[in-house]
């Protein structure tokens, strides 16, 4: 009875509060207190009894009432951070405060004259050891309070942290308190694990909720190409004001680093009690991703004369980014690999009980924080890729890659699995591991087959070209750059991986294909560069690419006798609108699919999925470095096209002509999705359309790196022919034996340089990464709607 009371008074409380049209005093405490003291309502009861409409209202019409209202909140957070929270009392109005501030916020957010509201001053909220100053000096802006208040309360004994009460009299100070030896959890810098306690783990995850609710300013600023403007709630907290940075990063690394789903391997044990853990590790790996953001270091910044002293643990000033790019020991490497690991191989896990182990759901920010790790931290990336550690990293993304590549609400998803394997394909040591045998019982639709990880990449990435959703194309440039940097280290492909590559490259070199966008050849030039690389440096082992390339040795010679002549370039693009999609029509056989697959599916109608904008192409996203003889890389320099606009005037660096710039990546402005669709079909409907001319088909087609392949053909060919005459052969296993037994040594061309395309920031990937990073949080925090129906501009919401 007591709580649909509670509940009652808190609706009465609001209605008076929306009705009232002259401002209530700060001062009245019997009306403000209703609205923490009295109530005990859960965040999802607020969201229920305090309506969006009703918000705005108060917004529009008495500002005063809502202003007041914030600020009694923060001052009730702060109190309670002061006092240490010792009543049970105490402890409910600091989680009332924090769920009304958290259904609140978004709606001061959205208005832009309200956005400079918490970095007002309010008069008497001094800083901290300066109350005995001029208080209007020394007054902090009601943001800093409430982030200071949030910190101090994550580690408040007997609320959020275990005590460490010597006896039941003494009391624990919360100015003095030592937070460094209440981190959450074992880990990282920290021996100890603290006792399971779930209250509070609620506590914090309501707690993490608000803060994340105060770094969502950033969902409603639309995108920037200007990288340098940060987050002013994020730069705050994890600066040096916060005297509980290292401690909380620490506990918020560790607690989701530390998370096992499975538990003690009880079947279904997930449906006998509730893991209060699990919202804490979500909650805690959403805060690091949006914290973990960084300007490059920002040179543009200037120094305060106090900050110069500083500089000497240089670094970013934002806390955990230094913080995490610090991580240097061996242990706490491991433990965070083998921590991430294993969640993201938790939904990839069978047993023969339908549902009775844990699936997680947050593995989108997990991949996102691994990047991050990769990209803040270059020890931790060598480390990944010192061991096959790494192999237990890229399973679980081609399986997400696999499994996403159909449905249009995870085209992110996507992308960020690939940005990954970008990123380690730039590392020798990633193309080295790829040989491992793959022996795992992964339930994957695609063909069985007996080979290493690298086959297994292979596999995935031709079932993602041929079978993916049509918006995936603009990744196509990424995952055969991927292969190009794994290529010259592949040590033997399956039959069925060489196959795939020669089936990608029939599809991509057909003449409409070929003709029918700017773009389209560069995916001819980067597998030719791939067997190249294999045929050069690892060709004792591919018998098996060496024989399919013997079998469809007509696709060359076709691309050797390529037509530029006007009237077959028309005949090719007329062709072209006869079939619609001549590369899935083309896909080769498929075979048995793995155990326990399932096929990959569009959304369902009516799944919800956020916009991204458009990543740069793959020239303004990787740099070339050409591998030395000693093994050490030295970066190639960017020619720079003359007609950047006009790919047929592009001069290409290297061995490849795949350089030229796409007309989107000279513009700095951002567009969703959405926009570079309507961009493109207004450019196709108008005079400025592109159209393929001789001469550009002539200007890249004689730079197409044949050489090799055509010398192969050359010697191999009638050697092949004349085994299968004299010895009446038509098994192909006698073929393989000789092939495998055969050298061209002496007969090839000079080896060429091996070229790698590393990654490489930019302002585009930063972008991109801030859209899609906050997408996913927005669509993951449904129980409460945290920011649902507020004006987010930093992204659209569609409906599939």
């Amino acid at each position: 009875m007591g709580s649909s009371d509670s509940k009652l008074n808190f609706r009465k409380a609001v209605i008076q509060l929306t009705t009232k049209t002259q401002p209530v005093e700060a001062t009245d405490d019997a009306f403000w207190d209703q609205f923490w003291a009295d109530s005990n309502t859960t965040v999802q009861d607020v969201f229920a009894l305090v309506p969006a409409a009703e918000i705005r209202a108060v917004r529009e019409e008495s500002p005063s009432n809502l202003a007041t209202l914030c600020y009694k909140g923060v001052e009730k957070l702060v109190q309670g951070a002061e006092s240490g929270c010792p009543t049970e009392r105490d402890k409910q109005v600091v989680l009332n405060c924090t769920r009304i501030l958290t259904r609140i916020l978004p709606y001061i957010f959205e208005d832009q004259d309200w956005r400079g509201f918490f970095w007002s001053t309010v008069p008497g909220a001094g800083r901290a050891g300066e109350d005995d100053l001029d208080e209007d000096d020394g007054a902090r802006p009601l943001a800093e309070s409430l982030l200071l208040a949030i910190a101090d309360l994550l580690f408040c004994p007997d609320f959020t942290v275990h005590s460490h009460k010597r006896s039941p009299d003494s009391v624990e100070n919360m100015q003095t308190i030592d937070s460094c030896e209440y981190i959450w959890e074992a880990g990282v810098g920290f021996a100890q694990s603290p006792p399971l306690n779930y209250i509070h783990d609620l506590n914090r995850a309501e707690l993490l909720r608000l803060l994340l609710t105060c770094f969502s300013e950033a969902m409603y600023l639309p995108p920037s190409s200007d990288n340098s403007i940060l987050n002013p709630w994020v730069t705050f907290f994890c600066s040096t004001e916060n005297r509980h940075t290292l401690p909380l990063f620490t506990s918020l690394l560790n607690v989701v680093c530390a998370y096992d789903p499975v538990g003690f391997g009880i079947p279904y044990n997930h449906l006998l009690f509730s893991d209060y853990r699990e919202q804490l590790v979500e909650q805690a790996v959403q805060i690091l991703i949006v914290s973990l953001e960084h300007d490059g270091g920002a040179p543009q910044r200037t120094t305060s004369p106090s900050s110069i002293e500083e500089q000497e643990f240089a670094g970013p000033e934002n806390l955990f980014v230094n913080y995490l790019s610090r991580i240097h020991r061996e242990e706490d490497f491991d433990f965070v690999l083998k921590g991430l690991a294993r969640l993201l191989t938790n939904p990839l896990t069978q047993t023969y009980l339908p549902n009775s182990t844990k699936k997680i759901q947050f593995h989108q920010e997990l991949l996102v924080l691994f990047w991050k790790l990769c990209d803040f931290n270059k020890k931790f990336l060598f480390f990944v890729l010192k061991s096959s550690d790494v192999l237990d990293v890229l399973v679980p993304i081609l399986y997400y890659l696999n499994d996403a590549r159909a449905d249009l609400s995870r085209v992110g998803l996507m992308h960020i699995g690939v940005f990954i394997l970008l990123l380690l394909s730039g590392e020798r040591n990633f193309g080295v591991r790829l040989n491992k045998p793959f022996s795992l019982n992964v339930p994957m639709d695609i063909p069985v087959f007996t080979g290493t990880h690298a086959d297994l990449l292979i596999v995935v990435f031709h079932k993602i070209v041929t079978t993916g959703h049509q918006r995936l194309q603009p990744l196509f440039d990424c995952l055969l750059t991927i292969i190009v940097n794994v290529s010259p280290y592949l040590k033997s492909l399956s039959m069925v991986a060489a196959n795939k590559l020669l089936h990608l490259l029939e599809a991509f070199s057909t003449n409409w294909f070929l003709f029918s966008a700017a773009q389209n050849h560069h995916l001819v030039f980067f597998l030719l560069e791939a067997f190249n690389n294999i045929i050069q440096y690892q060709f004792d082992g591919n018998c098996n690419l060496v024989y399919a390339i013997i079998r469809k040795r007509n696709v060359f010679h076709q691309l050797a006798n390529l037509p530029s002549d006007p009237a077959s370039i028309q005949k090719a693009l007329q062709k072209k609108r006869k079939i619609p999609d001549v590369i899935s029509r083309t896909s080769s056989q498929e075979t048995v699919s793995m155990e326990g697959s399932h096929p990959a599916v569009p959304a369902e109608p009516g799944t919800l999925k956020t916009s991204l904008v458009a990543i740069p192409g793959i020239d303004k996203l990787t740099e070339k470095s050409q591998v030395s003889e000693d093994g050490t890389m030295v970066s190639v320099p960017k020619t720079n096209p003359v007609h950047a606009a006009h790919p047929e005037h592009s001069a290409a660096a290297g061995t490849s002509d795949t350089e030229s710039n796409s007309g989107r990546d000279n513009e700095d402005v951002f567009y969703t999705e959405a926009e570079m669709e309507r961009r493109r079909l207004s450019c196709a409907s108008s005079a400025s359309y592109w159209a393929p001319t001789p001469e550009w088909v002539l200007s890249w087609k004689c730079k197409l790196p044949l050489q090799t392949i055509m010398r192969l053909l050359q010697v191999l060919v009638p050697q092949v022919e004349k085994i299968c005459i004299d010895k009446g052969l038509t098994d192909e296993s006698e073929i393989l034996k000789f092939l495998q037994h055969g050298t061209l040594v002496g007969l090839l061309p000079v080896p060429h340089p091996i070229l790698i395309r590393k990654y490489q920031a930019n302002a585009g990937t930063a972008m991109w990464f801030r859209t899609y990073m906050w997408g996913v949080v927005y669509l993951r925090n449904v129980d409460p709607p945290i920011w649902y129906d507020t004006d987010v501009r930093l992204f659209e919401i569609q409906r599939m």
